[in-house]
């Protein structure tokens, strides 16, 4: 079952509220991390507007950096969004002299927002352009999750559970009750969002913390993967036999295979990995 952890919620002055987990506070042990990655433009779309980004050693004061984001907007502006985003926050990190992860990933994300609006009023042919994105940095046995927009990560052992929330219309209907999960997956009005960095002049992000236990993957994805693959068929896949690029490559080939609507894009991390997988 899923940890359930601390959520915390930006903004800045909300998280001084409370005591957070900081790096040096950890004693970490040396641990093995295993990951694999795959974006696929899918089977519908002229150009892949996603982008991934992982890093299995440390970038700045994190000690493994994963990113996922899936953009938006007119002609070629949701590929330099997605794009544009994760250069900004990989290199706000790497520059960060900050202990605390809640607070190096929200001023990132903050910084890429500001860059990003910044750029589109410059440029006609990128205004309107957007981005989700969710991070998660493994340090020792915790897991630390930034999420905006519909992008999701899921904690998979025994069940899968997704962590994230999507910030959508259609989740936020679920939510006030009115319309059931069942109906939420296939809804006319799935792929709006309520959030996305660029979006706004501000832009709020959710932060989850949760203990991880071994056996636990992780996955990072876009909503090409889920909107074209249940979860039932996701876990079945990453608790099946075989090596994380296998489960990986399945996935993307299972979307593709149930129509491939939109860009699809998955990173698995095996964040307490015994040894190293070797294909």
């Amino acid at each position: 079952m899923f940890r359930a952890g601390q959520r915390w919620k930006a903004p800045e002055e909300t998280l001084e509220k409370h005591t957070l987990i900081t790096i040096d506070s950890i004693q970490e042990e040396p641990v093995v991390i295993k990951s694999y990655a795959i974006t696929d433009i899918g089977q519908k779309r002229k150009l892949n507007q996603d982008f991934i980004y992982l890093s299995e050693t440390p970038i700045g004061n994190l000690p493994n950096v994963f990113i996922v984001a899936d953009g938006m907007g007119g002609h070629n502006a949701g590929d330099y969004a997605s794009r544009y985003a994760v250069e900004i926050v990989v290199e706000e990190i790497s520059n960060s002299l900050e202990k605390n992860p809640v607070r190096i990933l929200g001023r990132a994300i903050d910084k890429a927002n500001r860059m990003i609006r910044e750029r589109a009023q410059t440029d006609e042919h990128l205004n309107g352009m957007g981005t989700t994105m969710v991070i998660a940095t493994c340090i020792g046995q915790y897991l630390e999750v930034a999420n905006v927009g519909d992008s999701r990560l899921y904690v998979v052992n025994e069940t899968i559970e997704q962590v994230t929330r999507d910030h959508s219309l259609v989740e936020e209907m679920v939510r006030m009750g009115g319309i059931d999960r069942a109906s939420a997956r296939n809804h006319p009005d799935k792929n709006i969002i309520t959030r996305a960095i660029g979006a706004r002049d501000t832009v709020e992000t959710d932060f989850f913390n949760l203990e991880l236990k071994p056996g636990d993957k992780i996955l990072l994805c876009s909503d090409g993967l889920t909107n074209m693959v249940d979860d039932e068929v996701i876990h079945r896949v990453l608790t099946g036999e075989g090596t994380l690029k296998r489960s990986v490559e399945e996935l993307v080939r299972l979307a593709n295979q149930n129509g491939g609507k939109d860009n699809i894009s998955a990173i698995v991390v095996e964040p307490l990995a015994d040894e190293v997988e070797h294909d």
